[in-house]
């Protein structure tokens, strides 16, 4: 009687650790953002925050999706896809609206304009929505035509974890290019480190695809790699070089 009883309260705890965990990967990710709109709604700037950072995320979730049709992954990490790409066009929608009203005798650009020198730099949230909506259509249309493809299903898994991990990279290249750290929050970097280490670890235990803990343990690094510029630059000073003070780049946990 007791092994039943201590049976069925290893499954209660069992079940809820799993969906912490879940929950945990599939908002985990968008948590960094809610200040980052707070501040910029609130200031009514958005220099601080770079739309090429939602170009990433946009560009690796919906590729992660479509790998999902050729390679089967935990349900959790589909939702965290679809919950990063609605939070990033969130993200785009507000920027755009704060740089109109502030902008006004700027030139307008489109998508439409198909003019290269101006991509990712458009004046309207429905141009960013366009381009968002064409790379998608295209990208599943030749997903569809290589779907029996192993090669082409396991590059793009590839591809789409690849290009996340690699996010924290311009913050490492400008910390090394400054040789300091200055205007970098040090608890920001504590978050991206603990969270892409959880997410890492949930993609070991629940045997997610190759490429996904892979990807995650080089995310890991780069965090890591972030985290010994913070003590290094803090315990022996570089030569001070003329850079203005940057502000921490966003990325997803």
């Amino acid at each position: 009687m007791d092994e039943v009883i201590m049976d069925q309260i290893m499954y209660v705890v069992h079940q809820a650790v799993s969906w912490i965990a879940s929950v945990a990967i599939i908002f985990g990710g968008v948590v960094p953002y809610i200040p980052q709109y707070r501040d910029i709604r609130r200031t009514q700037n958005a220099e601080g925050f770079s739309t090429y950072v939602c170009l990433v995320l946009l560009v690796a979730n919906i590729l992660r999706i479509l790998f999902r049709l050729g390679r089967y992954f935990e349900t959790p990490l589909l939702w965290q896809s679809i919950i990063m790409i609605i939070t990033m066009l969130i993200m785009l929608n507000l920027c755009t609206s704060v740089r109109m009203a502030t902008e006004l005798n700027t030139k307008r650009r489109s998508f439409t304009d198909f003019d290269w020198n101006y991509f990712w730099c458009w004046s309207r949230f429905v141009d960013y929505l366009q381009c968002v909506l064409v790379f998608t259509v295209l990208a599943a249309y030749m997903t569809y035509l290589l779907l029996d493809s192993v090669l082409f299903v396991e590059s793009l898994g590839f591809l789409a974890v690849f290009t996340e991990a690699m996010l924290g990279t311009p913050q490492l290249y400008c910390n090394y290019r400054n040789k300091s750290t200055e205007g970098m929050s040090i608890k920001m970097v504590l978050m991206w480190t603990s969270g892409d280490t959880f997410k890492t670890g949930y993609f070991l235990l629940t045997q997610a695809p190759m490429q996904f803990w892979i990807c995650g343990l080089l995310q890991v690094c780069v965090d890591f790699a972030i985290l010994f510029q913070v003590y290094y630059y803090s315990r022996y000073p570089q030569k001070p070089i003329s850079h203005t003070t940057h502000t921490t780049s966003a990325k997803a946990l």
